[in-house]
């Protein structure tokens, strides 16, 4: 049951009118039971992994949390008997207790997302080394189908439980409302990762009808099926024209500029879905994006692009990697014997490097996302070493503040963005970099302009509607640097705000890429 599927607007009819006429105290069982239907709807056995997930994280998360109350009434009854060094030694006998739930916990978790998802790409690099060495034996790939956002909701319980670790969040003490927390469907299939503090403001309130908040929510829904549907299911013909028929040179130029817009569409189009139906039901949803195409850096771009992926992996990885003991051991070592500046940027280097090898992996069971990943890594780590020279570079030539200058730093970024984004074109590495290499080498830059790309699966007409729907969005996008858009219509004149969004409806009704073959219930993040 995918957001774009007749199913999914039947079952959200009926969850809205059960969800606000139904008593308040219904609200919070009736989510979780709907969000459990949402999740059989796409395979009973996939049930089983969510069910093991909340449990254990749960149970965990209770004994990590009953251990830290422990501690804190231990200390505050004895606080006149024990001294500095007995209190140390009693906090570290306590914090191995906790680490040791954690640490079971976190590897049980880890290794169903690993086999799940990784365990046939592992079989698969190992049967191919076997062949190179000259084996005779195969390894057999394992019958195991994917579970609906498995990446998603296992990193959310992880930073949760990792939370109460911490002692920044409390341990929830009803296994319902954690399951809640863990399977609120509108997140399911793309994000963004909530963390706890965060969504359970909101997810365990009990909520009255309010009628301009649910309309702002069916607005930003429409707003994400116009996106999804007029852009990126439109561009998609293109795109797997181009990739499935070995195109190169210039359609290759071409191809990663419409992904890099088809990827634009149809994931912020899906969290427009989400954030739309979790506000229509009074959950407040983070934003997972900030207008990353108006970005002067990568780094920039990685600040405004799947927010919520990126904080995780910062907050849980990066940091808490850079700051280890283990770390700080090397960092001393690096300095005698690389010297001081070398040495401090050792920790940033490795943990850089840690973390988007991870999110190379996170993304997909495939080499293509690894060396994509480290490309990232290199891209980023390279424009760090050469600060200092961007800095002298702004202090002789005084363009920082002009337009023409910034406007060539987000077309910089942007264009950097499109080729790092061929790595999710093409199922390959060698089809990836003969995809690029390509554009250089084959010459024909002129279908371009020469009518060529009228053969690639879009007609003029669509043409017409991208052009249009990407200004729309461009549009938008501009608006809401000086506030929210729906505030600002929400502002003028009745006929006018029933002209706007009837007219946005009528788009995504009658220009959507509909047609034989057109397959609605796919987004791209499903995969991940």
């Amino acid at each position: 049951m995918f957001f774009t599927s007749y199913e999914f607007f039947g079952f959200l009819t009926v969850l809205f009118l059960a969800y606000y006429l139904f008593p308040k105290r219904c609200q919070q069982p009736l989510l979780l039971a709907a969000s459990y239907v949402f999740y059989a709807a796409a395979g009973l056995s996939g049930v089983l992994y969510i069910l093991a997930t909340t449990v254990t994280v749960y149970f965990a998360g209770l004994r990590i949390g009953d251990n830290l109350k422990r501690q804190s009434a231990y200390l505050k009854a004895r606080k006149a008997e024990l001294g500095k060094e007995e209190k140390r030694a009693y906090k570290e006998g306590q914090m191995h207790i906790r680490r040791r739930w954690l640490a079971a916990c976190l590897l049980l978790n880890l290794a169903i997302l690993a086999v799940v998802k990784y365990a046939n790409f592992f079989i698969a690099n190992v049967n191919s080394v076997l062949t190179a060495l000259g084996g005779g034996g195969e390894l057999s790939f394992l019958s195991l189908a994917l579970p609906l956002g498995i990446s998603f909701y296992t990193f959310q319980s992880i930073g949760y439980l990792i939370d109460v670790y911490r002692g920044t969040a409390p341990a929830e003490k009803s296994l319902l409302r954690f399951a809640l927390f863990v399977s609120f469907f509108p997140q399911l299939i793309q994000g963004p990762i909530s963390r706890y503090g965060d969504l359970s403001e909101t997810l365990y309130q009990a909520h009255s009808f309010d009628s301009r908040r649910f309309c702002f929510g069916l607005q930003r829904m429409l707003w994400g099926y116009f996106k999804k549907l007029v852009v990126a299911d439109r561009v998609l013909a293109a795109v797997s024209t181009i990739t499935g028929d070995g195109m190169t040179g210039g359609y290759v130029l071409a191809g990663m500029v419409f992904y890099t817009l088809e990827l634009y569409a149809d994931f912020t189009g899906g969290i427009d879905i989400t954030i739309g139906v979790a506000e229509a039901l009074g959950v407040t949803v983070q934003e997972n994006f900030r207008r990353p195409y108006f970005s002067k850096s990568l780094k920039e771009y990685w600040r405004r692009w799947h927010i919520s992926m990126c904080s995780w992996f910062r907050d849980y990885i990066f940091y808490p990697l850079s700051t280890s003991k283990p770390m700080q051991r090397f960092t001393r070592f690096a300095r005698k014997r690389f010297g001081e500046k070398a040495g401090r940027r050792m920790p940033v280097y490795v943990s850089s490097f840690a973390v988007w090898l991870a999110t190379g992996v996170w993304h997909g069971a495939n080499w293509n996302f690894i060396v994509w990943g480290l490309c990232n890594f290199a891209v980023l780590m390279v424009s760090e070493e050469l600060e200092p020279l961007y800095v002298r570079f702004h202090q002789r030539f005084a363009v920082g503040e002009r337009r023409w200058y910034s406007c060539f730093r987000v077309g910089r970024t942007f264009l950097l963005v499109c080729v790092l984004n061929l790595f999710d074109c093409y199922p390959t590495l060698t089809q990836t970099f003969g995809a690029f290499a390509s554009v250089f080498t084959a010459g024909n830059w002129n279908v371009l302009w020469d009518g060529s790309l009228l053969n690639i699966g879009l007609s003029a007409l669509d043409y017409g509607i991208l052009a249009v729907g990407t200004a729309v969005m461009l549009g938008v996008s501009l608006v809401q640097r000086s506030g929210g858009v729906r505030e600002k219509i929400a502002e003028k004149p009745y006929p006018l705000r029933f002209a706007l969004w009837y007219g946005l409806f009528l788009a995504a009704l009658l220009a959507g890429a509909y047609g034989v073959g057109y397959d609605a219930s796919q987004f791209i993040y499903n995969q991940f």
